[in-house]
Parts: structure tokens; sequence; C-alpha cells
């Protein structure tokens, strides 16, 4: 046999029915069923879920490998399991809830070859639940993780080059409960020869379940720590510290530990607030920068200082108010250069928190009537010259040619 130029991999848990319509994707697909095969790896489903993969391998065009084990407790093992067992130059992961637009495969390999990138993303399209939306403005080629919005989408699944993946020995961490795929694909969008996004064909459908159980809802908060604490430590070791780690660091800040203390901390225990905080207090102090916090915006940066300055009396009156989604007051000071949100605490001498917290920065501020951007900017560069031309007024040139002080 040739090799398969993509090695689809789906991991499945108690996936009836929507096993069907994702298997139904697979076989729909526009690449010649040659190029492609199928490694499924049923994870103790007692639904059914075993046998009609079974049936499926038994009528598809394409060469379908099915697997059967006990139940592993969570994606990283089947997705390993499927990845040791694959020999397509690309991998798809593929989860079993979810299903393929028809030329997606055809039209991310293509893509890969085209422009030799070792990862590509496919556009996204969220069917009964939110799927990311920043990334998908236009097609790109090549780009890289600092330079476009791909940060934000971390999910499996993507079209990896499988040579990348064995050169590094990168595998999903089993030992994640949530947040494992995040960790494997920021890795490889660190690690990759470029990145490719696909925005003009819906790729992927992700489906939301009628029951409700996706693993990205479930599990407890600690468990969101632990994610936070492994995507921050492999930012850190991958990136020195400076304005591009504080730009990935953004993503684990806003996306996996401010949720920890937003509308739900309001009415958890004690027990609980106190405990997160002792969770955030190692990753606020080892990660928290002031580049990454004027990335953020003016009730994020707030939250996050407060629970970097361990200050629990505090953040409980800013989260009510974020709850209740009340509009801060702007202030306008400095002729509307700059713009202050007015969010509980905001000059409270006994708080003590600087004025630059609540400072918005010009994609926030834009937003009220009033704000001239670039006000402080235009400023510094006014300064800037004026010293120019003190300084060069400062001189004179001396009848010989030479330049000497005044």
């Amino acid at each position: 046999m040739t090799q398969p130029d993509v090695s689809v991999i789906i991991g499945a848990y108690e996936a009836m029915p929507y096993l069907v319509e994702c298997l139904a994707s697979v076989e729909a697909q526009t690449i010649d069923p040659e190029r492609i095969e199928v490694i499924a790896v049923d994870d103790g489903s007692t639904d059914g879920t075993g046998e009609y993969l079974e049936e499926f391998a038994d009528r598809a065009p394409m060469p379908v490998t099915v697997i059967r084990q006990e139940n592993s407790g969570g994606p990283s093992g089947p997705r390993n399991v499927g990845l040791s067992k694959a020999a397509g130059r690309y991998v798809f992961f593929l989860d079993a809830d979810d299903r393929l637009g028809p030329e997606a495969l055809q039209r991310m390999v293509a893509m890969a070859d085209r422009a030799g990138t070792d990862v590509v993303l496919g556009k996204v399209e969220g069917v009964n639940r939110t799927a990311p939306k920043s990334m998908w403005g236009k097609t790109l080629e090549r780009t890289d993780v600092f330079s476009s919005n791909i940060k934000f989408t971390l999910s499996a699944q993507k079209l990896f080059r499988r040579e990348l993946l064995t050169r590094h020995g990168m595998r999903f961490d089993e030992s994640l409960f949530t947040g494992e795929d995040a960790l494997f694909t920021m890795e490889a969008y660190l690690r990759a020869n470029g990145v490719s996004v696909i925005s003009d064909y819906t790729c992927y459908y992700l489906v939301g379940r009628d029951d409700g159980k996706h693993v990205t809802k479930s599990g407890s908060y600690t468990l969101r720590f632990d994610s936070a604490r492994a995507l921050m430590k492999l930012i850190a070791e991958h990136v020195p510290a400076g304005d591009r780690r504080d730009l990935l660091m953004v993503r684990p800040f806003v996306v996996t530990l401010l949720p920890q203390f937003g509308p739900k901390y309001a009415t958890d225990s004690e027990e609980i607030r106190r405990h997160k905080f002792e969770l955030a207090k190692p990753l606020m102090d080892a990660y928290w920068t002031e580049g990454v916090a004027h990335r953020l915006k003016v009730h994020e940066r707030l939250r996050l200082h407060l629970v970097a300055e361990q200050r629990p009396d505090l953040l409980l009156d800013v989260v009510k108010f974020v709850k209740a989604k009340k509009q801060a007051a702007a202030l306008l000071e400095k002729k509307g250069r700059r713009v202050y949100l007015v969010y509980p605490h905001f000059r409270d001498r006994e708080a003590g928190i600087p004025d630059s917290v609540y400072l918005a920065e010009p994609r926030e501020a834009r937003a009220f009537l009033g704000y001239r951007e670039g006000g402080v900017d235009s400023l510094v560069r006014r300064a800037a010259r004026k010293a120019r031309r003190l300084l060069t007024s400062s001189k004179r040139v001396t009848p010989g040619g030479t330049t000497a002080a005044a």
C-alpha cells in the first residue's frame, strides 16, 4: 500500500447517535478514499459505539482500523493510541461528536502541501454551541502564533504534519483531564515551520450535544488551574520573557484563569474562594506582567490585578459589578487623551489600586465619545522633536567645517 496522505484519528466514548453523522462526514470526503485512513479508538463505550465503528469499518471505502479498549478517563489516551498507529503524512483529530465539511481534508492537505506548513487550521462553525471566530478573518497560506489570532483556537481539530509530531515525540498529556489539547496544539504552533489558515470554507462543524456531555464543560475548578499551569509553563519554556511571551500568556490568563474569578466566583463558598487564590498565587507570581496586563480589557486587568495582589475582599465587589453587566462610567482626562473606566474602588484611597489599572487601552477607549486616540503618543513625539531641535540649535559649525558646542 502507498502511504496515505492523512490519518483521521477518532477517539470515541459514548458517542451515539452523533457518531453516525461523524462517520458519514468522513465517508463523504471529496479526497480519494485511498489517500486517507481512519483509526478509531472506542474508549470503553457501553452504548453501541464500538459496534457501530466495526460496522463502518466493514463497509467504508477507505481503510479503517478499530481499536477497543477499557475506558481511559479522558480524550488523551485514545488520541495517543491512534497517533501511535498512524501512517499518514498528516494526521487529523476528529471528535466523534463532530463532523467534517465534505472538502475539508482535500483542502487542508492541498494547503499544507502548497505552503509547506506543519499545521493547517480549517474554519470551524458551531452547531448548537459557540465556536472560535477571531482567527477566520482571511485565508493565510503562512502565518505563526505571534502574528495571528490562532492562539485563541487550541483545540486538537487541526491538520498536523506527522513528521513534526514524531520528530519532537509529541503526545497528549494523559495527566490532564481538561486543556490537554491546548497544550498539544500550542506546542505544535511553537515548533511548526509555519501555520496555514483556511477561512473561506467551513472545514469543521463543532456539534453541541443535547445531553450536555462536553469535556470542556465538565470537571472541577482545580482542573482548570492544572490546565492553566501546564500551558503557562509550556509557553515559558519555549519563549523567552518579553513581548512575545506576554502576547501568548494572554490566552491562558483570559481563557483559562480569569473565568475562575468570573460570575461563578460570586456564588462560591469562602473555602473555594480562598482555595482559588491559593492556586492562582504561584501563577500570578511567575507569569503576570505589565505586558500581559496592558493587553487586557480594564475589567479583566482589574480582576487579575486583585488576584495578583491577593485582595479577595476587593475582588468580590468587582465580580458582582461585572456579573450585573453594568457599563462602567468613563472618565476622560488630559483633554480626552486618557479614558479611565470607573469600576469599583477607582481612586479609593483605602483600596490603593493604581490608576493605570483602570486606564483603557486605545482599542477599548475608542468606544467612548470624546476620546482622542494617539494623543499621549503625539505629545511624546512632539517633545522628542523639540528636544532634537534644541540639541541641534545648541551646536554651531565653525568656519573650518567642524562642529562645536555653542
